[in-house]
């Protein structure tokens, strides 16, 4: 009778045991599939914050704009579609030499063309004929779409297959923009020192390469421009004393970021 219980509590110890065992192991499964739930969950809130950062298309493109840029589509309402932003960091400008427009423009060997005449300002197709006096162009009739402010490293031409093109950018004028015009063959290291003075007061200002221009760079606002036939370093000085003298004095006033 001894060894039937004590076989019958042999038996029951070796359940009680597996039970527990097995319960254990239903434990750990139900962890283990907490645990992966949770990560697949943090990598797809990852995977959104990555999509919602990057503007959902990778950032970079046309589409899209960098800090660098300073694009101020929020402000002026205009438009960069079709234009890649100026994401790179231009080079800190020296101290200003000389703080006033024309014997700047004497120091860095520029031409002034002040007070040109009003070539127009309506609004027209692309498909209609237009001539500009200067190039690049100070005012005349232009698209109705006009160019936000900030730097772009598309060029802007007279090419009206392409969009946007410079009547574009003579809409910008119109607002009161201030626009800095450089040859894309420009060095790299001039291309910088130009961008370096944007930045450090890109509010209503546009700043892009031209294929069709002349000089070097050329500076322009409604009936007013400056040409510099070559690059000089007192060029920078040239471009700060043009825009404080003639940013925002365009016909029509459209608000200027205060920050850029």
């Amino acid at each position: 009778m001894s060894s039937r219980r004590e076989e019958k509590e042999r038996l029951r110890a070796e359940r009680l045991a597996a039970e527990r065992a097995a319960s254990a192991s239903a434990r750990r499964r139900l962890f283990a599939g907490y645990l992966v739930a949770g990560l697949l969950g943090a990598a797809v809130v990852a995977g959104l914050v990555v999509v919602i950062a990057s503007g959902g298309d990778g950032g970079g493109g046309s589409g899209s704009a960098c800090d660098e840029a300073h694009v101020q589509i929020d402000v002026s309402g205009g438009s960069f579609t079709g234009l890649e932003p100026d994401c790179r960091a231009g080079t800190t400008p020296p101290a200003i030499q000389f703080g006033d427009l024309a014997e700047s423009a004497e120091m860095a060997n520029c031409e002034l063309r002040l007070n040109l005449s009003d070539e127009g300002n309506r609004h027209v197709p692309d498909s209609e004929p237009v001539t500009y006096e200067t190039t690049p162009p100070t005012s005349g009739n232009h698209n109705p779409q006009w160019i936000a402010d900030g730097a772009y490293t598309t060029p802007v031409t007279s090419d009206t297959s392409n969009s946007p093109n410079i009547r574009n950018a003579v809409h910008s004028m119109e607002h009161g923009r201030v626009e800095t015009h450089y040859k894309p063959t420009l060095p790299e290291d001039q291309q910088l020192a130009l961008k370096g003075v944007f930045d450090e007061d890109p509010g209503g200002m546009l700043l892009f390469p031209d294929r069709d221009m002349p000089d070097d760079v050329a500076v322009t606002a409604w009936r007013n421009m400056v040409a510099c036939p070559t690059y000089d370093p007192l060029v920078l000085d040239v471009i700060r004393n043009f825009r404080d003298t003639y940013r925002g004095n365009g016909p029509e006033q459209v608000p200027i970021s205060a920050s850029g």
